[in-house]
């Protein structure tokens, strides 16, 4: 095809269907610029580029998340709708927020597990979805994203990390009756959210994280009891109103990713290539007839601690191999973190 300037939301379904565009797609899907490094970005861009970090960005980036408004009951200060409770932990010049509550830690019984105040999905004021799309399209077409689904994740928000994966052995009914009254959740949610947009939303953003650094956290057997069934079901919704899912995973999941096709994803999201057995020339060419793939720039070694010629190699290395012949969103492989030279973040987005 010819090289004029397309949209945010033509280039993007044109990498999608593996085809090349005028430039490779770039997002910053789960990710972000955290403080201070955003700070120290937008100060580089001020004194260079005579703009600011958000406008940069709101120019450059392919695609924004669309979402209904919440209107269900107050929340606490920290606390989310699932009940789950976040507080600020330093780490030096920068924060995370850590969960210091897990609302189902105590409980015991199925019938307890029934009885807790799981969020409603009439929480959201759907309706007013169309009028937030057209505010969000208004300077210019993007490709829209609703997110997020991520039922272990959420699940083991809720009960504990260390403790979902006990239940997985002395009790798996409980973990089941779980995961449904949470997938239950996001599958109105999706549906809903998807029926108000009629067809303004192409991607649909899933979770759960299920790799470490050298390896998956659980078995595949357990993987594929526990947690893909679920996901089959979201993404048969996702499929159903036309939009595609992309899913997010850190770490060493390449072992999974028969699994995750047969369960309906269409683009991986992370690419953690500093874990291990993680490749993009084998994952583009084992995959890369079926599978589209976002993010893959390293926020562990090449932008922390590389130099801006190192990140130039490392991006022009992801577009010619993953970005060969399209199905390549190029962006962070998760948030930029405290510390990283802001000069190798306008690399990172120069180089497309």
């Amino acid at each position: 095809m010819g090289r004029q300037e397309l949209s945010s939301r033509e280039r993007v379904r044109l990498a999608l269907e593996h085809r090349e565009t005028d430039r490779i797609p770039i997002a910053m899907v789960c990710s972000g610029i955290n403080e201070p490094a955003r700070s120290e970005f937008d100060d580089l861009l001020r004194r260079t580029r005579g703009t600011d970090a958000a406008t940069f960005l709101e120019n450059l980036l392919d695609i924004r998340n669309a979402s209904p408004g919440y209107q269900g009951p107050p929340l606490a200060v920290g606390t989310d709708v699932w009940g789950v409770v976040r507080e600020a932990v330093s780490y030096g010049p920068a924060a995370y927020r850590e969960i210091t509550v897990h609302p189902l830690a105590d409980v015991e019984t199925e019938s307890e597990l029934t009885a807790y105040a799981f969020p409603r999905i009439d929480a959201y004021d759907y309706a007013s979805l169309p009028t937030r799309i057209r505010m969000l399209q208004s300077s210019g077409e993007r490709c829209l994203m609703l997110a997020n689904a991520n039922p272990y994740e959420t699940a083991w928000y809720m009960r504990g990390f260390e403790r979902m994966f006990m239940d997985m052995i002395e009790r798996p009914g409980f973990v089941h009756a779980l995961m449904r009254q949470v997938t239950d959740f996001y599958l109105g949610y999706i549906r809903h959210s998807l029926g108000a947009a009629d067809g303004e939303i192409d991607l649909v953003f899933t979770a759960d994280d299920i790799g470490g650094q050298a390896g998956l956290l659980l078995s595949l057997p357990m993987w594929e009891e526990f947690i893909k069934p679920y996901h089959a079901e979201l993404n048969a919704v996702v499929h159903e109103f036309g939009a595609k899912v992309i899913y997010h995973s850190d770490g060493a999941v390449a072992e999974a990713v028969p699994g995750l096709l047969d369960m309906g994803i269409d683009v991986l999201q992370a690419l953690q290539f500093d874990a291990v057995g993680m490749d993009p020339v084998q994952l583009k060419r084992d995959y890369g007839d079926c599978l589209c793939f976002e993010g893959g720039v390293s926020v562990q070694s090449t932008l922390p601690f590389g130099t801006v010629e190192d990140v130039r190699a490392e991006v022009l290395h992801l577009l010619a191999t993953l970005g060969a012949g399209g199905g390549y969103i190029l962006g962070p492989a998760h948030a930029i973190q405290a510390g990283t030279p802001p000069e190798n973040i306008l690399a990172m987005f120069e180089v497309v």
